[in-house]
Formats: structure tokens, sequence, C-alpha cells
């Protein structure tokens, strides 16, 4: 009967006889799915704002700031402002050199730079080398800094690529000279950064060079400690708590004291940030089952007034000779034609949906790119459709049991 071309013909006539019926019970199961599919996919789209967050600096880095004690401690007073120094960054490598692969330096500043009659307020970060790679720093042209250049104090300046726009205007300026901070740094790299535009509108220097201009300072405003790649997230969080024990012990600061010395671990925030994302997704995907749940619930309560409808019509054929399980196959050969045909409608309007918003959402709503894998729209289709099919099943086979005398009764 599947293939019969009259039980086919009689469905589309069926169809065409009763088309607000049909439009109803195509749109529930369209719905259902489309649903599904943007909110699955919105969910999807949070958990790639999430990981957004951590494509700009590396996972593996503890960072370390200097602050204010909030208590006294050993005779000093509570409101002293601790301070890190080149010997600290010294002592700090000699101490941790087993679990460490770099500390790196970061002071920043902002200056008013200057090429020719071109100038402009950018940050300027005097750093060292191991910056680029806990930035995910990308060199365009050029070259970094090396050590030579910290050894040396080279007043060297690796440039973003908004600045270089900014200042040289489609110029080449490897070799060029700018001017700040009363001194003129040579042009030795272009950098481009997954942070954004606020990322490639900085500077960076030798932080030895600017140490040196501001009357031999050897004051740091911060360190990235990068630890070995190899270290689990628990073994991350012993050394951050060894390095802040060892910190406040050699700055004398109270153990008590939640100031004085912050530190922050990337790899700690990554984890805290994807336990959120996957709360929100599970919650977003129970939203979307729960659509799937209302589209069956519509179909099973379209479906027995529709076979209610039909039962006179049913009656007349048990009558004239048709089984139950002919009337059976029948309804269910109309009800899965019509979610399949209506669900993958669904289905595709959805995704559509999804490439349409693309990142349009990620500003306002902190959703990027949102998306569905094909696999797992594909099962909440096939979901809805087999449930689509037992919503037609379970009257259909009620109604082909009633006596052909009691259905043609029915009015």
């Amino acid at each position: 009967m599947i293939f019969s071309k009259d039980s086919w013909k009689e469905i589309f006539d069926t169809i065409k006889k009763n088309k607000l019926r049909t439009f109803l019970s195509g749109f529930t199961v369209a719905i259902g799915i489309f649903i599904f599919i943007v909110l699955f996919g919105f969910g999807n789209g949070l958990q790639n704002s999430f990981s957004q967050f951590f494509v700009d600096d590396k996972v593996n880095t503890i960072r370390i700031y200097p602050s204010s004690t909030t208590l006294p401690y050993r005779g000093y007073e509570s409101g002293r402002r601790i301070e890190f120094t080149n010997q600290d960054l010294i002592e700090i490598k000699e101490k941790f050199n087993s679990e460490v692969e770099d500390i790196v330096v970061r002071n920043t500043f902002y200056n008013q730079i200057k090429y020719k009659d071109k100038s402009n307020q950018y940050q300027v970060r005097a750093v060292s080398p191991g910056h680029k790679e806990a930035e995910n720093t990308i060199l365009m042209s050029g070259r970094y800094f090396h050590e030579g250049d910290i050894e040396n104090r080279k007043k060297y300046a690796v440039i973003g690529r908004l600045v270089a726009q900014d200042l040289f205007e489609g110029k080449d300026p490897i070799g060029e000279y700018i001017f700040g901070s009363d001194h003129s740094w040579r042009v030795i790299g272009v950098f481009q950064d997954e942070g954004g535009d606020r990322e490639e509108r900085m500077l960076y220097v030798p932080y030895t060079a600017m140490q040196e201009i501001q009357k031999n300072s050897d004051k740091i405003n911060q360190m990235i400690v990068i630890y070995n790649s190899e270290m689990t997230y628990d073994e991350s969080l012993l050394l951050e708590k060894e390095l802040e024990v060892y910190l406040k012990n050699k700055k004398t600061i109270s153990p008590d004291d939640n100031r004085g010395v912050y530190i922050s671990n990337t790899g700690e925030d990554l984890e805290d940030s994807k336990d959120f994302a996957s709360i929100l997704k599970i919650v977003v995907t129970f939203i979307g089952i729960g659509t799937l749940i209302a589209g069956i619930i519509g179909i099973s309560n379209i479906m027995v007034f529709v076979v209610k409808e039909r039962t006179k019509e049913l009656g007349i054929r048990k009558a004239i000779g048709a089984t139950p399980n002919s009337i059976i196959l029948m309804i269910l050969q109309e009800s899965i034609f019509i979610t399949t045909i209506s669900g993958y409608a669904g289905l595709i309007t959805g995704i559509i949906t999804l490439k349409i918003i693309g990142n349009n959402l990620q500003e306002k709503y902190f959703i990027s790119n949102p998306y569905i894998n094909s696999g797992d729209a594909l099962f909440a289709t096939l979901i809805l459709i087999f449930f689509g099919a037992l919503a037609g099943y379970l009257p259909a086979r009620k109604a082909a049991n009633i006596k052909p005398i009691i259905a043609l009764r029915d009015k």
C-alpha cells in the first residue's frame, strides 16, 4: 500500500480537501523543529563566545599584579603599596624554574605617538619577548623583540595593525622612526591580534628601554607566569597558591590579606567559563526539548481531532471491506508524510536562520556564530516525525476497531 499510486492519490486528495487541518498539523511540526534548532544553535553560540574570550591569550598563564595591603603585618601599617622589581622577576624564575616556562613583564602606559605630521594617543606596553606567546600575538611583518634587545635596552617598537594604518596610511612602517615619551623608536614589526581592534591599536616596546627612560626605574607593573603546558588544571591551582604564599612572604604581607598581591589564573577562568557555558547550554537544550514535547502534544491533539472527524469515512471503508490494518496504514502514511515534509521544512528554515543571524547577536546578546550539528538537527527531526507517526497510530487504531454500524452513526 505504501507504494500504491491510488493510496498516494487518495492522500493528496484528502490534503486538498482539508487544507487548514493539514496546515495546522504541518505548522505544529515545523515550528517545533524550528524553535529547537534556533535555541540549540544559540546555546552553541554562547559556548563560542566564552571560548573566544581566551583566543586572545595563552591559556596556561598566571597573572600577578602588585596592589595595596589592607591589614597591618609585622610592623607595617595597612595601605602599604606593594611593588615588583626586576630582582623579583629573577628570583621567581629561579625559585619556580621547574614549573615555569617563562615569566613575562608587562608595564602599561598611555603616550602620544607621532610620525611626521601624524599623531595619536595609544596604549604602550613595555614587555619582554615572551609576551608574544602569552598574548598569542600574530606578526604581519618584521620581527618581535629578542633577549638581545632587552639586554641592550633597544628603543624598538612593534606596532599594531591599526596604529600602522593610522600613522603610515599604507606606507611600509618597518625601519621608520616614531616619536613618543620624548624619544624616537624604530619600528621593527607590525602585528595583528585575535582580540580585535582594541588590541591592534597598541604598541609594544622592550620593558628595559622604557625603564631606562624613566630614570633607570626597575619597577614592574605586572608579571605573566607561563607555566608548563603539560600541567593539569589542579596542578596550576597548586602553583598559583605556591606563588601567592611565596610573594606574600617575600613582600611581608599578611597571609590573611586578600590584597597586596592579586593573582589571576587564566586556566581557572577558562574552567569557570566552560562550566557556566555548559550549564547555559543544558538549560537551552531543556527548553528546546520542551518545545519538541509541546510539538508532539500538539500533533497528538490534532491527529485525535483528524481521526475523530473521519470516523464516518472510516466506517464506510470498513463496511465495504477495508481491514483495520489497511485503515491504520492509510492514516499513518498520511501522518508520516505531513510530519516529514513539515519537519524538514522546519529543519532547513532553522539552519538558514542561524546562518543569516551569524555574528549579529554577538555584541548585544553575547551569542557568537550560532550553529547546530547536522546530526543533532536530523536526530531531533526524526524524533518528532516518529512521535508524529505514533500520535497518528494510537487514535487510528482505536478508530479502526470501531464497528462500522457505530461509525456510520457518528455525526
